[in-house]
């Protein structure tokens, strides 16, 4: 007989006499035994109910921390990534210091003795070496002055000479042998600093690269060398000489060059004017 079927351990024998059934009547032991058995199995479902109720609670405490704890775990995963230890670049913003305090010549000069100074200065000087100054002879000679430290300039002049004199260099930028556009035409050469970051600065001497871009070409009708916009980061090694930044010397590379919008390209018509009516910047932060 089960201990499953219902009456317990009577089922059956529970029938009267006259049933025909005799009922039998287990020793007292025995129904203490079974009775025993009864408890026992009792008591094994109150425990198991009372381990399941337990766990259910704990895990309920655990979700409950869990989710009260999450900023403190999210602040410990950003403490354990990574930190870029590099300078970090910072917008142009006024600071109640003027960056310019006069020219050399065409050219910004008199920059503050500061991080930003030698960030202004390199800017400047950019926008003055990717000039269309630098096609002609005495004024790429009082550029190189303007902006390089003087044994610097006295090292690159010659260099430079060779190098925007050369007749073959000059026609395949579209240029006439003396460093003139074809008649009814306009040369563009432009630089349009983006943004600037001082990669090292120790007082007397500073590391700063400048993002920029350029606009160079021939505008006019019938151009075989239309304007075009690059983009390139030099980065200039600046020295503070006699009361000014200057450049001791630079290293240049393409990009990081922006994905192309989808506006329509000027007209040769449309892109002359604007050369002729939008004069270049002296560029200053």
């Amino acid at each position: 007989m089960s201990l499953s079927d219902d009456g317990g351990y009577g089922g059956e024998g529970h029938r009267s006499p006259e049933a025909g059934q005799t009922r039998t009547r287990l020793p007292e032991s025995d129904g203490e035994l079974y009775g025993s058995g009864r408890r026992s199995r009792a008591g094994l479902s109150s425990r198991n109910l009372v381990t399941i109720v337990g766990v259910i609670v704990l895990l309920l405490a655990a979700i409950a921390f869990a989710n009260r704890g999450g900023s403190g775990n999210n602040e410990s995963a950003s403490n354990d990534s990574p930190k870029d230890t590099g300078p970090a670049a910072r917008p142009t913003t006024p600071t109640g210091t003027k960056p310019v305090t006069g020219k050399n010549g065409t050219i910004a000069s008199g920059f503050a003795k500061t991080e930003q100074g030698a960030e202004s200065a390199a800017a400047n000087y950019v926008v003055a070496l990717s000039s269309g100054g630098m096609y002609k002879s005495d004024q790429r000679d009082a550029i190189v002055d303007a902006v390089y430290t003087s044994s610097a300039a006295a090292a690159r002049k010659e260099s430079l000479r060779k190098v925007y004199t050369d007749p073959k260099f000059l026609g395949r930028i579209g240029l006439k042998p003396d460093g003139n556009a074809p008649t009814g035409m306009t040369f563009v050469s432009r630089a349009n600093p983006v943004g600037t970051k001082a990669e090292k600065f120790e007082g007397t001497t500073a590391t700063i690269a400048v993002w920029y871009s350029t606009l160079f070409g021939i505008a006019g009708q019938g151009s075989q060398k239309p304007v075009v916009e690059s983009w390139y980061t030099s980065t200039m090694q600046m020295q503070w000489v006699n009361g000014d930044w200057k450049l001791a010397d630079f290293t240049q590379k393409a990009g990081p060059a922006p994905i192309g919008g989808d506006q329509t390209a000027a007209t040769a018509k449309d892109m002359s004017k604007a050369v002729q009516g939008f004069g270049g910047f002296t560029y200053a932060r």
